[in-house]
Parts: C-alpha cells; structure tokens; sequence
C-alpha cells in the first residue's frame, strides 16, 4: 500500500496529544494542534516544551517544519483529513471519567468541518460507548450550523494510545501495536494510511530515539469501535493486575522468609508471564492505572456487573502506601517529630507527572502522623510547587539538605540519579541511617556495607 502524507488536526496538547501531534508532524504529515491554553501555543510556537519527556525538545525541532499550535479551531480543523480529540477525561466522584472537555471538543470540531471526508478520532482514554455519543455530538452539532458545506462527510473512529510516560515518543514511533476501530471501513482506510510510516518502518528514526534492531511491522488490529474502546481499558487494567499481584505476593514473602526480588525473577522467566509490570514496591501511580481501574468499575456498574479482581487490585495499591508508613513506624517506633526524606516525587522516573504518584500520599500520611517530611526530586520540583502547594513548603533543593539530621529516607521514585548516588556521602549526615527501599532496585548487601540500616517493602 503506497504511503501518503495527511493534514491532521490535535485538540489538547497533553502527554497524549503533544506526542501524536509531534510524532505525525516528523513523520511527514501537515499537523496543527489546538489547544485553548495561549501560553501553551505560545510557548510550543517557541520550541519549548511545557512538559518534561526525554526526547521531546529535538523532536519537536525536528518535525517543526510540519508543525504548527493554535488556539483556533478555525485554524486546524478545515481541510483535515483527520482530526485526533486527546483532551483531558478525569475522574468523576463515582470513578465514572469527566466527559465535558470531550464533549466541548465535539462540539467545536463540528463546527468547523468541511471536507469532503474527515475522521474524527477518539484518542483520549473513553468508556466504552463513546464513540457513538461523540458521532451523535458531532451530527447534532454539524446541523444546527447556519452554513453547511455541501458534501462534508465524517466518521467517529477510536485509536487508544499506549504510552508510558517517560518512552512515549520510543512508544509511538516503535509500537507493539496499533489498535484503530470504527464501524465505518472508510475511517478504518484512512488510519490504516497515516499510520503506515510506522506500521512498515520505512521512515528514518531519530537519533535519539534509535530504531530497536527486533522490530519488524508492527502488528494493526482493525476492529469495531466498542472493540477498540476496551481493548485500551483491558490492556491497562490487566497490567495494573500485575502490579498489584507482585505486591500481594511481596507481603506473603516477607512473612515467609522469601525474596520476592528472586520470586517474581523466577516468575518472569515463565513467557507465559513475562518480567514486566512485576516489579513490587510502593505501588502504581500516574494518570492511566488508577483512573482506567475506576472508569472500568463503573462501566461495570452500569451493567449490574462487578468486577471484584480489578476491584482487589485497587486495594492492594493504595495499600502498599500505607505500609511504606508502618515499615517506618515499626522501626522507629515513634514518627512523631521524626524527620523522614522521600526520593521522588514524580509517580515514576523520566517524568514530570505526579498524578496519583506514591510519594504524595506517603508524605501526607507521614505528616498525619506528626513527621517531618522533606522531598526531593530531580525533575518534578517546579511543577511540584505550582500542583502541591500545601506540600510545597516540604520540597528540599538539595539532597544535602534532605539527609541532614534524617532518621529514615525512603526511595520512593527510582531514578537513576538516585541509583547512581555516592550513597557513602550522606550516611553520616542522618541522626539514623534507615533507608526503605521502595522500588528493590537498590544493593541490600552494599547498602548495608556502607552502613544503612536497609529496609523493604516486602520480603
């Protein structure tokens, strides 16, 4: 199938719609993204880069020549062969997700359409059904326009993304998969041609973002539109499952005597299993797992259905928070004016984001209890302040500062400026040398050698 450059339109330029906007736009494709923040547009218009993903400045550079940010729907939707809609769908307070930004989303696309045919796709995180009340949006908002170009067609199509935050340009331009899906074979076409770059490999990689010598095409599940909506829900419910299994099984360790390092070691090497999302610590965070666990509660809950083991894996998350706290009670006995340091803000390493991020809660538990709690991270800072500003007072500038006089660090956030640390210079700045690893990726044997008093969360 010949590849052929589209004009393509992105509203929101999140983590989400910022990587598929700039990744399309270094493939070839005409892209402008909308988005109502002015200093946002402002700030992309000027090659900077409003969050923190490695990579993310040369590529935008890079696919600057095919690349443009507005604040106008005006200005992106017309002529677009394809318009990707990736604003933001929290919570609700029942878990349900917040569809008003989608829904005013649908609503200026449709006021602005006027190609001959255009597909609208859902790229945010939807429940399933989405797509058909986005197309009945769409059609109602189509015709109350006063002027409707003659001959203006489109379709709703769904196209979840699968990005970890931190290798979401690796994730985008090297997939293990491509899920599209619409009930009309003509929308399914046109995706099937944007994205056939990527599904063929034929464009060169970046440099900085090597192409990986394994891969070869990369597998395109075409399917319905209900299909593909809980293909995305499933995929992260399931790998939330993992983590939380690894952490169930992690407490059972510690009871026993076991490792549960060697455990799940031996646990991955099954390929039936595989290694990944089974590493056990202080739990998962971020804006998919917690929220997509919720959203698919609920639209269980619709259908008079329950879903008890996504339900469990929800609760042994925010459990493993609340024992990183006991870990540290039962050694010092007393948190009541101790000071105690988290490594870590942002809810994984090579991100900005603190979205449900484990550091938070174990920090305000800490402080519920009296503690002194001071926070360090080597990204998130800034953002910490602007997000947390309850929390913000707490944030240390330097870890010099975080050690002094501690009496327990916790490595909450395991990035490889906190792997790749002297350790030996700040275990005599702590009144107690008491270090919680929380993510097992640190040496028991040398810490100790070094003379911490090494702690796990699990066994």
């Amino acid at each position: 199938m010949e590849e052929r450059y589209m004009k393509v339109c992105v509203v929101g330029t999140g983590y989400v719609g910022l990587t598929t906007g700039v990744s399309l736009a270094f493939l070839g494709h005409q892209v402008t993204c909308v988005d109502l923040d002015q200093q946002k547009v402002d700030m992309l218009n000027g090659g900077r880069c409003p969050i923190y993903e490695p990579g993310m400045d040369d590529l935008l550079a890079e696919a600057a020549p095919n690349l443009t940010f507005t604040t106008s729907y005006t200005d992106a939707v017309p002529g677009a062969d394809v318009v990707f809609v990736a604003v933001q769908t929290p919570s609700a307070p029942d878990g349900s997700p917040d569809l008003r930004y989608l829904r005013s989303a649908a609503e200026s696309v449709a006021q602005n359409l006027d190609h001959s045919f255009t597909v609208v796709v859902n790229k945010s995180t939807v429940p399933i059904g989405s797509g058909n009340w986005v197309d009945a949006i769409l059609r109602e908002s189509f015709a109350q326009r006063a002027e409707r170009p003659a001959g203006c067609e489109f379709s709703v199509a769904s196209n979840p993304e699968f990005l970890r935050e931190g290798n979401a340009i690796h994730d985008t331009l090297f997939p293990d998969r491509i899920v599209i899906g619409s009930d009309n074979p003509r929308s399914l076409e046109v995706l099937n041609q944007l994205y056939r770059p990527i599904i063929n490999q034929t464009f060169t990689a970046p440099s900085f973002s090597p192409r990986p010598d394994d891969i070869g095409a990369v597998p395109l599940v075409s399917t319905d539109l209900a299909s593909a909506e809980l293909i995305k829900y499933a995929a992260n419910a399931f790998l939330a499952l993992k983590i939380s299994y690894a952490n169930e099984i992690g407490q059972l360790a510690a009871k026993v005597g076991a490792d549960i390092t060697e455990v799940t070691r031996g646990m991955g090497l099954d390929q039936r299993i595989g290694s990944r999302f089974l590493q056990a610590g202080v739990g998962w965070g971020g804006s998919c797992f917690g929220k997509d666990t919720r959203a698919l509660i609920a639209t269980a809950a619709e259908y008079n259905y329950s879903m008890p083991i996504v339900q469990a894996a929800r609760e042994v998350n925010e459990r493993q928070r609340l024992i990183a706290v006991e870990r540290l009670q039962d050694e010092l006995r007393i948190l009541k004016g101790r000071k105690i340091g988290l490594l870590g803000i942002a809810f994984k390493p090579n991100t900005d984001d603190l979205r449900d991020s484990p550091s938070l809660d174990i920090a305000n538990l800490l402080l519920a209890r009296g503690a002194r709690v001071r926070l360090h991270d080597p990204i998130a800072g800034e953002r910490f302040r602007r997000e947390q500003p309850a929390l913000a007072p707490y944030l240390s500038e330097s870890l010099d500062d975080l050690f002094d006089d501690c009496d327990a660090v916790v490595l909450v956030t395991e990035w490889a400026q906190y792997l790749e640390l002297d350790w030996s210079k700040f275990v005599g700045l702590m009144r107690t040398p008491i270090l919680l690893d929380g993510r097992h990726v640190l040496d028991a044997d040398r810490m100790a050698r070094l003379g911490y008093k090494y702690l796990a969360i699990a066994g």
